[in-house]
């Protein structure tokens, strides 16, 4: 359910690094995020070259249920952004690992990724 090639945050967030040579990190949000927000219908993601802050939000995702923030796992510059959710937010709800990825971050202290949680942490921290 918790891929472990992912790194992960108590706010529902995963990072994966896309094996580019830039140092940047995909960040997504977990299965258990978009299970409990429901149909995601629309995404609000931080500006390309925007500077965002650890622990501060950065945008939004609308479902039906429930308008929740998305919180900046890692301080860094935004290098990248899914445009494909401009029209098909569902990704997030159907393919949360893959398809559903929400934006790359360069992060600016790399060293932040250390305090992250491992998918049996972040299992664990659902109470699973």
């Amino acid at each position: 359910m918790y891929p472990d090639d992912l790194s992960y945050t108590t706010e529902h967030e995963w990072l994966r690094h896309p094996g580019e040579h830039d140092g940047s990190v995909r960040v997504g949000i977990t299965h258990y995020a978009q299970d409990q927000l429901g149909d995601i219908v629309y995404v609000s993601l931080p500006e390309l070259g925007a500077t965002i802050e650890a622990g501060s939000t950065c945008g939004e995702l609308e479902s039906t249920k429930s308008v929740s923030d998305i919180y900046a796992p890692v301080s860094g510059e935004v290098v990248t952004r899914n445009e494909a959710l401009d029209a098909t937010p569902e990704l997030v709800n159907n393919d949360p690992y893959g398809g559903g990825w929400l934006f790359e971050v360069v992060p600016s202290d790399p060293s932040q990724l250390e305090g992250l949680l491992d998918a049996a942490a972040y299992e664990s921290s659902l109470g699973g």
